[in-house]
């Protein structure tokens, strides 16, 4: 079984003295210390500066932004015009919840991940108006509302959601048998 990305950045974090000479505290000061603000140019000062690979000079920068970023990244995704989407975020994580205890819905900054092994959905507010829901299916056609993505996206197929009411049977089948093939 594959490490779950929050295993992978233990690891990371518990390598980083072995590996650079400095604990990820030390990093953080360093990189505090650069004053700067954003993602990239973190990442390019430690590398150029401190002779950092990019993979520990990527996991700093974002440790470092992390206290930045907003506690509840699910309500900021909702924020503003796309108030009205949250209840069918909410009602795709409900049903997908009833699967198994080993779904993992992780928020991310843009998109919501949904997991079993691995991702096996991904909820996405793309509009005002509509949510983009992800589904990983390989080997499935399609059909005109779950529409086949380009390959090597992130999911195989996407639906689009513009009301409650099209969380239906069909839609929770393909969602389920995301989740079992996960």
């Amino acid at each position: 079984m594959s490490k779950s990305p929050e295993d992978a950045l233990e690891t990371m974090i518990a390598n980083l003295p072995e590996k650079t000479g400095k604990s990820l505290a030390e990093w953080l000061k360093l990189a505090a210390a650069s004053k700067l603000e954003k993602h990239g140019q973190i990442v390019s000062h430690l590398k150029t500066e401190h002779g950092l690979t990019h993979g520990y000079a990527n996991l700093v920068a974002h440790e470092h932004l992390k206290s930045d970023q907003p506690v509840d990244l699910v309500a900021t995704q909702y924020s503003g015009g796309k108030t009205d989407l949250l209840p069918i975020h909410d009602a795709l994580v409900q049903e997908v919840n009833k699967f198994e205890s080993d779904v993992e819905v992780s928020p991310k900054k843009t998109c919501v991940s949904l997991r079993r092994n691995k991702q096996f959905a991904v909820i996405t507010p793309a509009t005002k108006t509509r949510i983009d829901l992800g589904i990983n299916i390989k080997g499935h056609k399609g059909t005109t509302r779950m529409v086949p993505e380009k390959p090597n996206a992130m999911c195989t197929h996407k639906v689009q959601i513009t009301e409650l009411n099209q969380i239906d049977q069909e839609l929770i089948g393909w969602l389920l048998e995301a989740y079992q093939n996960a």
